[in-house]
């Protein structure tokens, strides 16, 4: 079963055991925000690691991970 969660990014069942990827690749969502936490910039990634993104590839993967994390609290003590 495949699911668009956007315009981008889908997980289908048949592609990468149903984890997100970027629509039409193998790319996976979280190995992109990975690298984006890493330090390295939205313009190496493309450049160096996965070509067949876009900018908004990638601004996609971060609005849904900070949607993931909208309602989340933490306490600090």
């Amino acid at each position: 079963m495949r699911s668009e969660i956007n315009e981008y990014i889908v997980a289908d069942e048949e592609v990468c055991g149903g984890d997100l990827t970027f629509k039409g690749t193998r790319i996976l969502v979280k190995d992109v925000i990975g690298l984006l936490g890493a330090g390295i910039t939205i313009e190496e990634i493309i450049k160096e690691y996965y070509p067949e993104l876009t900018r908004e590839d990638i601004f996609a993967s971060l609005k849904l991970a900070s949607k993931s994390i909208e309602n989340e609290k933490f306490i600090t003590k």
